[in-house]
């Protein structure tokens, strides 16, 4: 049986462009539901107001309007979580000066596709967060958890706050007046939700990276610092993701121009942190401010879905059945002839005028040519089912679809940023997937 503390090696690819894809950028916001990966905002040369939707299954982008007076405007290090069929946007103004008066908070309706109003019970500005950047957000239950970010000329902030997603009422979890109960004043940072729990881990302290990590109880409503001796180093402007009973965090950097490429795995069972190690010929990217999702099952949260389904047979979802069959294992490779090269095989959808038919799905096959590997590489095993699709049945595809995606942890954009460049798109795909 393996040990929780290890994880086995990891497959990285890059993804190839597609015909029409948003620009490369950093300090954007971006986050996924029901298969679809969204990206908002950041900047190149300059700061973006641009939306955009990926659609995983058939690998196409589309530009979303962000111009109705319910949109946000330019923004950068903001924050973006989904919760029942809505974005929850925070953050990230450039100029905030004129803005005290209201929470820059924006609410996307993915059903209606258009941004909306949100009401909340009237409040004094004192009773709201203002507007920061470089902070976190999670959701955790039905609620939203807001921590630090940077505040203008204040500097950055240790404020804790709370949004509940019935009431849209904000409440002060922790202020000024705690400092000492838990990590402080921070920014840059990134955190997760597990378990009734937020994790929280390095970013900037005033102007010093940090590498402590801390777990805030949402039943005690108390912070606790954790052991973090065998984890990642100092860092700033990286991204975690919660996965399984575990936690990933990829790349970042000491400084804007020291971006690292590692991928640390911390099991919140057994408190334990391991460095996830590479399959041969596959060479992680070097980032920083960038966005990292999780996609598939084993990344879903335990606190906003559902949990998946292990009693239901292969290939079935009560009854009916699934577009996907997912393996994913290390195996010695014997298929052309070489046994230096790593095997993809991924879905694509044939597509209509405007949207992708529901006709079937086919299987792509396409080899990365390596030098000569002595170790074994990692084999992707997916298989489609074909299936007839009705009109009554299109709502209940989206759902299959997204309930059985193969587990990916997408990294998209961040610097090294290539100016006129459609933004760059990595996947990785964990062995014991």
């Amino acid at each position: 049986m393996q040990d929780m503390s290890e994880s086995g090696p990891c497959l990285w690819t890059r993804l190839p462009h597609s015909s029409r894809t948003p620009c490369d950028r950093y300090k954007h916001a971006c986050c996924s539901s029901g298969g679809h990966v969204y990206i908002l905002g950041g900047r190149d040369n300059s700061s973006l107001r641009d939306f955009w939707r990926y659609s995983v299954v058939c690998d196409e982008w589309t530009e979303l309007a962000c111009t109705s007076d319910a949109a946000p405007e330019e923004l950068e290090e903001h924050s973006m979580v989904a919760h029942e069929g809505f974005l929850y946007v925070f953050g990230g103004l450039l100029d905030s000066a004129y803005t005290k008066w209201r929470c820059p908070l924006w609410v996307f309706d993915i059903a209606q596709q258009k941004w909306v109003h949100w009401q909340s019970k009237k409040c004094s500005p004192q009773s709201q967060p203002t507007n920061r950047k470089g902070h976190s957000a999670v959701v955790l239950g039905s609620s939203m958890l807001l921590y630090g970010g940077i505040i203008d000329m204040k500097g950055t902030s240790q404020d804790f706050w709370s949004l509940d997603f019935d009431s849209m009422a904000w409440s002060l979890l922790s202020g000024s007046q705690q400092a000492s109960l838990g990590p402080g004043p921070r920014h840059s940072h990134s955190a997760v939700a597990h378990q009734g729990c937020m994790y929280l881990f390095g970013g900037l302290k005033g102007l010093r990276e940090q590498r402590d990590f801390w777990k805030w109880d949402s039943c005690s409503h108390m912070w606790s610092p954790l052991r973090n001796k065998s984890g990642p180093s100092r860092l700033r402007g990286h991204s975690a993701v919660a996965y399984r009973d575990s936690m990933l965090l990829f790349g970042g950097g000491e400084s804007q121009n020291s971006p690292q490429n590692c991928l640390w795995r911390y099991h919140f069972s057994s408190q334990s942190w391991g460095q996830v190690a590479t399959l041969p010929g596959s060479n992680p990217p070097h980032k920083i401010h960038h966005c990292c999702t999780g996609l598939g099952a084993s990344y879903r949260s335990d606190s906003s879905s559902p949990p998946p389904s292990s009693e239901l047979q292969p290939g079935l979802l009560d009854g009916k059945l699934r577009p996907f069959k997912n393996k994913c294992f290390p195996a010695q490779l014997t298929f052309l002839g070489s046994e230096g090269a790593i095997e993809l095989e991924t879905f694509s959808c044939y597509r209509g005028t405007t949207q992708c038919s529901k006709q079937d799905y086919i299987r792509e096959s396409f080899t990365v040519t390596e030098p000569p590997l002595i170790q074994n590489c990692l084999t992707f095993e997916n298989k489609a089912v074909r299936k007839q699709w009705s009109r009554t049945e299109e709502e209940e595809e989206e759902v299959v679809v997204a309930q059985h995606l193969p587990d990916l942890l997408l990294v998209l954009g961040g610097r090294p940023c290539s100016r006129a460049s459609p933004i760059s798109v990595w996947h990785m795909t964990l062995t014991d997937s």
